[in-house]
């Protein structure tokens, strides 16, 4: 994964309003059905992952969950938010992200 690449995509789609970032915001849009994926800070906590894991099987919201190797700040730096959770809301930023995390 190129970290700089992913980051700088993170940001673009932030400018474009195509995020949800934070706790109830990335909830609000799973349960509006905005949401395409997820994505979990490094440094996010380990109780939220497991309350987003719950949440998302008890109302079968299914999208890609990721656990990123990027750090709350540098989220911040890139988007001008700090969140340990993200969700991304447009389908071409969502398959653009996931082919950055998965290289």
């Amino acid at each position: 994964m190129e970290k700089n690449r992913l980051l700088s995509m993170l940001g673009l789609a932030r400018r474009a309003g195509k995020l949800s970032m934070g706790h109830d915001a990335a909830l609000k849009s799973l349960f509006g059905g905005k949401a395409k994926i997820i994505i979990f800070a490094k440094d996010s906590s380990p109780r939220v992952r497991r309350e987003f894991e719950i949440t998302m099987n008890k109302n079968n919201i299914n999208i890609p969950a990721f656990s990123a190797d990027i750090l709350i700040s540098e989220i911040h730096f890139a988007c001008g938010y700090k969140a340990g959770i993200i969700t991304v809301n447009d389908d071409n930023f969502s398959k653009k992200i996931i082919s950055l995390l998965n290289q």
